[in-house]
């Protein structure tokens, strides 16, 4: 099992590129830290309890919270295929953590790749975001429209916009991402594993860039 990181700012394209990657190599899975923790804050586990406060605040969840959901779904895995890690690890200290979980495993880490967007790009992302309730599905009201505005294309449910995708959130999202994040860059950097992308473009190109330094 190979591990690909994705890493990047809120509105980055990390869970985009992922899901264009999967839709076309069945190889790939995509696991977003992010839809693991909504998930279990709307079926109220003990984890989901937990994260829930942090996330509507905008601030990160505790480490070893989103550690032990990625363990869990890494040991559940079967057969060969590269996971897309969507939003962990965060921090230096979370990346220490996965080191252990893979350590602890037959996975190997594969690339770290960094999506590079510049400020004013993700607030606009960002704010154009909408959300299907039911089924996940996202969408942007300029560059990922739903045949029929307002409704998911998938499941026919009304889009919403996510409490963390509102303007004030947003702010704080990027400078907690930048405060606690960032380092991450010269973490992998480090090592060698670390691949830029410059996330900005046409979906399609900026897919084929993360493709060719996976390869």
């Amino acid at each position: 099992m190979k591990i690909v990181i994705l890493l990047g700012a809120p509105g980055s394209g990390k869970g985009t590129i992922a899901g264009r990657l999967v839709a076309h190599n069945s190889g790939f899975k995509h696991v977003s830290s992010g839809e693991l923790l909504r998930d279990a804050v709307k079926r109220q586990t003990l984890a989901g309890l937990a994260a829930e406060d942090f996330m509507k605040r905008g601030e990160l969840v505790p480490d070893q919270v989103i550690a032990d959901m990625i363990k869990d779904y890494i040991a559940d895995v079967k057969g060969e295929c590269t996971l897309l890690l969507d939003g962990f690890p965060r921090t230096v200290v979370q990346a220490e953590i996965l080191d252990q979980v893979i350590e602890g495993s037959d996975a190997e880490l594969q690339a770290t790749v960094l999506m590079e967007v510049a400020d004013e790009i993700l607030f606009e992302r960002i704010a154009g975001r909408r959300t299907c309730p039911k089924c996940g599905a996202g969408f942007h009201i300029k560059t990922i429209r739903p045949v029929k505005d307002g409704i998911c294309d998938a499941c026919g449910t009304g889009l919403v916009i996510r409490k963390d995708d509102n303007p004030e959130t947003v702010k704080n999202r990027l400078a907690v991402y930048k405060v606690q994040t960032v380092p991450l860059i010269d973490f992998y950097s480090a090592r060698g594993v670390l691949k830029r992308i410059d996330g900005f473009g046409v979906i399609n190109d900026i897919v084929e860039r993360v493709r060719q330094v996976l390869i």
